[in-house]
């Protein structure tokens, strides 16, 4: 008997116990889509966290860490702001550096009328808005002459908007930023993401933040550097410029958020793989149905088994109809699975807000699993058939 007429009759013996055969495909349709979901979903979760954290490429961020002497002579030294204007203006110098960020965030009171919010108030420079992909919904985002002229305008979170002005439309209106009057002229977008936790916040031009506060120091420094592959030479070269301008010898370092942004990606990858490991089991499980329908159908068709021998069918031939069959209803159940998976990671990442990352291996290794599985645990019943006397099958009722 050829291959395909015995998978013909792998599709009429299936055909035959439709209610059998979907019940024994369930358990398969359940563990490769559990198996695709869990996968497509990490996948896509680590795709959107290494985004979020690493944000625009080629950055890096510096900071500030004394060392114990510089502790010693000044108690005080993480308290205050690590970073002068003429750090600033000497990282810009640098070939090597496309463009510095720099910014400082006092916690502030902010008022309008009778409303008052606590808010993270942030004095930024030109470069900020675009590098930390800050888009405004409403109104309109800051202009050269705001920055060099210290206008007072602000672009305020859209929580924020929120919690003061309760749906009302606030641009042009005017607020107080520590006790200091300040118009709005924009509302920036509501974030969306991983890591988009909405925080109350107002953005001002740097000149103004300086005279509201009356500090002229940084507090967060970013560097971006001309290209990818100088990002480590460029980050030694910044960090040891500011120790020479500072005096000290490693307080100031880089931290190259892609490289976290990996190491983070290394874990969400292991516990993916542990999820999906267990996932995996319902396959299992699954395949010791399909073992036990298979046995159950070598004993109903003992009879038949024994015309087929009989006639001449040999024990290979007996062996590979039952395996083929057993390999079909896995298949079958693999190729739904693979679409149970598809759509269910495809809507869950619609309402998480990340991409379901479904690779094509996942999906060759879930068939591949599904026809392994048959035959696994399709030899035990095939191997029964194939060994059957044909005499005591025919005596069989």
């Amino acid at each position: 008997m050829s291959f395909v007429e015995n998978l013909l009759m792998a599709f009429s013996s299936l055909k035959a116990h439709k209610m059998r055969s979907i019940l024994t495909m369930l358990g398969i349709v359940i563990g490769v889509g559990a198996v695709i979901i869990v996968v497509a979903i990490g996948q896509g979760g680590e795709a959107m966290l290494k985004s979020q954290i690493a944000g625009t490429s080629n950055t890096m961020e510096m900071f500030y860490q004394p060392s114990d002497e510089e502790m010693r002579a000044n108690p005080n030294a993480l308290m205050q702001a690590p970073f002068k204007q003429e750090d600033i203006r000497a990282l810009e110098q640098l070939p090597e550096i496309k463009q510095v960020v720099a910014s400082s965030t006092q916690m502030s009171a902010t008022r309008f009328q009778t409303d008052t919010a606590d808010v993270s108030s942030t004095g930024i420079n030109q470069a900020f808005m675009k590098l930390n992909d800050l888009k405004v919904e409403k109104g309109r985002n800051f202009s050269s002459a705001d920055f060099l002229g210290g206008r007072r305008v602000a672009v305020i979170s859209s929580k924020l908007q929120e919690k003061l002005f309760k749906g009302k439309d606030p641009l042009g209106k005017i607020i107080t930023v520590a006790n200091q009057p300040v118009e709005i002229i924009g509302v920036l977008e509501k974030p969306t993401g991983l890591l988009a936790f909405g925080s109350m916040e107002v953005y001002l031009p740097f000149q103004t933040w300086k005279v509201i506060y009356g500090s002229s120091d940084y507090t967060q420094v970013t560097i971006q550097a001309v290209s990818a592959e100088k990002m480590q030479a460029t980050g030694k070269k910044a960090a040891n410029l500011l120790n020479k301008m500072h005096n000290t010898e490693k307080s100031y370092q880089v931290i190259n958020m892609e490289e976290i942004a990996q190491g983070i990606g290394q874990v969400t990858s292991i516990m993916t793989l542990i999820i999906g490991s267990i996932a995996g089991i319902s396959l299992f499980v699954g395949g010791i149905g399909v073992m036990n329908i298979m046995l159950v159908s070598v004993t109903e068709r003992t009879r038949e088994i024994g015309i087929r021998m009989a006639l001449g069918a040999t024990r290979g031939q007996v062996l590979t109809q039952f395996l083929i069959e057993s390999m079909t209803l896995t298949l079958l159940g693999g190729i739904l699975g693979i679409g149970l998976g598809w759509g269910a990671a495809t809507i869950v990442s619609f309402f998480a807000g990340w991409p379901s990352l479904i690779s094509w291996q996942v999906v060759l290794g879930g068939v591949l699993f599904s026809m392994v599985i048959g035959v696994v645990f399709g030899i035990l019943p095939a191997n029964k058939a194939s060994k059957l006397d044909p005499i005591e099958s025919l005596r069989y009722e």
